[in-house]
């Protein structure tokens, strides 16, 4: 058969392996500043644009979307042309792919600490970028697609099968989690509210993780594990099975990010029992990749591509065994909202997904240039570094995670909290906090080290360009299935019918909880007492959520004894009715807010953000005096009530249109109580005769972002009125 000569498209592989290393140094680098502002709360001091809030979804989105993101796109445009010999689809499409993707990270870069953001979890970008994702997301399959239809190789190899879910699934989660309403050019409202927000966002964010932080990668395990060891995959059949079950199970997994929270029961049981299932087809894919060494330990010895894959694969395995086990609800009481999840998602991230993409970087990069890694030694240095860095990041954290747990629970013979003060817990883990600051430092000063092997090798290399192959042409077989031909064989050469399948896979498990949960209106019963919040709580509220107040304060009182005695009452489905989106949190750096409302005084509030130490002995929490100095932004309010009213939420004509006086007087009592404060009441004169002397813009109290968050705060936990009653059990 005549063969056909061909060029595969290296030059999209370099420029995505570039990006790789450069978003990989500056996420991880955000990452170190904010282990060390858990240190020194006010290592950024007065910079809005710097504060913990704001760098937090910065770094998460960095490591995931700009590190992995791009990861994931080299190593599927690398690995896909080979496996299919061809070209990929479209060289504009791939083109497109590349610059689009890389905007929209600098996008983010800029309005993340600028403070646009939506608060949920991994899908903090605004509305317009959401958008763009979904858009660039679109072409990345389309071209992904298209090459599969042109292919040469009739079957299609594993990798490309996790490929191809990888694609449908991160479409289907991107979109149906993103849905909202724009208020302004960065500013929108979830179209789910409060209990269907929560199951939504965690079935988007933890099949984040399932499907852009590890079906992607398991693809590239299936690719790159084989070649650096030169050895063919362990099972075929064990592919099969972990292919299929991995897919189906994941996406029911969701509700248990949610346990012993306002979800309903039966949402939370079923994805216990999906979450459990799941530790067999995840152990499945870990035990393919290392047997496939089987015969080839020997060059681990030597090969740093090989440690670091090895250490990945261990770091899956050890992720995904921890997970099951972090679903079952005896475990959940005592991890969630401590740092062993911050502890668990890092062993995951460090190892699966940063080893993983090391190794494939030294790999790539010799092949590319055509010539040999500048250093092995530099390279086998950075695994040891790196994997010091891992320990000493991660050990602490369970550590941290273990003591928060113990301290939170214990009672004394009376009844009493022993450790009735949030801060003794704080104070308590600072030395895990040093240690996760130095293993945090080890891990990027390896990722340095790499940047330097590879500037290296670049030099002593030749310029990438485009990789002749040849292949011969497909020929014209039946569409059905032969007699000697197995089911999954003959599914391999039928691209749309298995993306068909996987599609079908994926959507079962979320239809069948997010269905019921939205239309069934027994899952959230009606609490008569709850109102919507006032123009001036909401405008609050916006602050709250673009200060990421979330990121550390939760707002989900589980029904535990010593979250009833510590927080109040345990918080009810109906509470949440009017939250658009829903802010329950996912880790408790300082206590949870939901009964905060009337606690304190509001001065006492406005000192906690001026000089959060002045009023709580040992706090970690940075100061916001921006939030005391700034103008309150009212020109939207109305847009915003009109935006709530489409979603549901019964704002009068009336009230929306006397939304600005109803601000003025609220903001007005709140005013007053600070004025009964002397201090207060005399800096704030002496300011304000200041300004008028001085030909000086001077702006009320009653309209600075302070008194609206205020506003919101003292509103938390109010609407229902109960007595905390102590269990006498957990």
């Amino acid at each position: 058969m005549e063969m056909e000569q061909f060029y595969y498209d290296n030059k999209i592989v370099k420029k995505f392996l570039y990006a790789t290393i450069l978003w990989g140094i500056v996420g991880m680098s955000v990452g170190l500043l904010l282990a060390f502002m858990f240190l020194f709360p006010n290592l950024t001091d007065g910079i809005s644009w710097l504060s913990f809030g704001r760098l937090r979804p910065l770094h998460t989105n960095a490591v995931i979307f700009a590190f992995v993101g791009n990861a994931i796109f080299a190593g599927v445009y690398y690995s896909t042309q080979r496996l299919l010999k061809t070209r990929m689809f479209n060289d504009t499409l791939s083109n497109v792919n590349f610059w689009a993707w890389q905007l929209i990270i600098v996008g983010a870069a800029i309005t993340l600490p600028l403070g646009y953001t939506s608060s949920k979890e991994y899908a903090e970008l605004e509305w317009p970028f959401d958008i763009a994702i979904a858009i660039i997301w679109v072409t990345f399959g389309w071209n992904l697609i298209g090459t599969i239809l042109k292919r040469r190789q009739r079957h299609m190899y594993v990798a490309i099968w996790f490929y191809l879910a990888t694609f449908v699934t991160v479409a289907v989660l991107h979109i149906f989690n993103s849905l909202a309403i724009p208020v302004s050019a960065f500013k929108s409202y979830s179209v789910y509210a409060g209990v269907q927000d929560a199951l939504v966002q965690w079935w988007y964010g933890h099949n984040a993780v399932a499907f852009f932080l590890t079906t992607p990668f398991l693809g590239l395990m299936y690719y790159f594990i084989p070649k650096a060891a030169n050895r063919p995959v362990y099972s075929y059949r064990l592919s099969i099975v972990h292919f299929w079950s991995l897919i189906f199970i994941y996406i029911w997994a969701g509700p248990h990010h949610l346990l012993y929270s306002s979800l309903p029961e039966w949402a939370q049981n079923l994805g216990v029992a999906f979450s459990v299932m799941l530790i067999a087809p995840s152990w499945g894919g870990m035990i393919n990749g290392l047997l496939t060494l089987r015969g080839a330990w020997d060059k681990v010895r030597t090969d740093p591509v090989l440690k670091f894959m090895v250490v990945a694969i261990t770091g899956y395995g050890m992720a995904t065994f921890e997970g099951p086990m972090l679903s079952l609800k005896n475990v959940n009481a005592i991890a969630h909202f401590s740092d062993w999840i911050i502890a668990h998602v890092h062993v995951g991230a460090l190892a699966w997904n940063g080893f993983l993409t090391f190794g494939m970087i030294y790999w790539l990069i010799p092949r590319l240039t055509k010539t040999k890694l500048w250093s092995t030694g530099l390279a086998n240095l950075h695994f040891w570094i790196g994997t010091l860095g891992i320990i000493m990041y991660a050990l602490p954290m369970y550590v941290a995670g273990f003591v928060q747990a113990s301290m939170w629970k214990q009672f004394n013979p009376d009844g009493t909290l022993t450790y009735g003060n949030f801060l003794e817990t704080v104070n308590e883990i600072i030395p895990m906090y040093w240690m996760r600051a130095i293993g945090g430092s080890l891990y990027i000063l390896g990722a340095f080290v790499m940047l330097y092997n590879i500037v290296k090798t670049v030099r002593s290399g030749s310029t990438v360009t485009d990789e002749l192959a040849q292949a011969a042409p497909l020929t014209k077989v039946t569409k059905h299935r032969t007699a000697k031909e197995g089911y999954h064989t003959w599914l391999e050469r039928r691209p749309v019918k298995l993306t068909i399948f996987a599609t079908i896979a994926i959507l079962i498990g979320g239809v069948v909880q997010i269905v019921p949960t939205l239309m069934v209106k027994s899952n959230i019963p009606t609490i008569t007492s709850v109102k919507p919040y006032t123009p001036l709580e909401l405008e609050g509220r916006d602050i709250y959520i673009r200060e990421s107040c979330v990121s550390c304060h939760s707002q989900m009182i589980r029904p535990f004894r010593s979250e009833v005695e510590r927080y109040g009452e345990y918080s009810k489905a109906g509470e949440y009715i009017y939250d658009h989106p829903f802010l329950w949190g996912s880790k408790r750096t300082g206590p949870d807010l939901m009964r905060i409302g009337g606690k304190y005084s509001d001065n006492w509030h406005l000192n906690h953000f001026y000089d959060p130490q002045s009023t709580s002995s040992g706090s970690i929490m940075p100061s916001y005096k921006w939030l005391i100095k700034d103008e309150l932004d009212k020109s939207n309010t109305e847009t915003k009530m009109n935006v709530m009213v489409t979603l549901g939420v019964p704002y009068t004509s009336e009230e929306i249109a006397r939304a600005q006086e109803w601000m003025d007087e609220q903001g007005t009592q709140i005013e007053k109580n600070l004025y009964t404060d002397p201090d207060f009441a005399k800096t704030y004169e002496a300011d304000k005769k200041y300004a008028e002397e001085n030909g000086l813009d001077f702006i009320e109290m009653r309209n600075r972002e302070v008194v609206a968050l205020i506003a919101y705060i003292q509103r938390l936990g109010t609407d229902i009125k109960v007595k905390n009653v102590v269990q006498t059990k957990e």
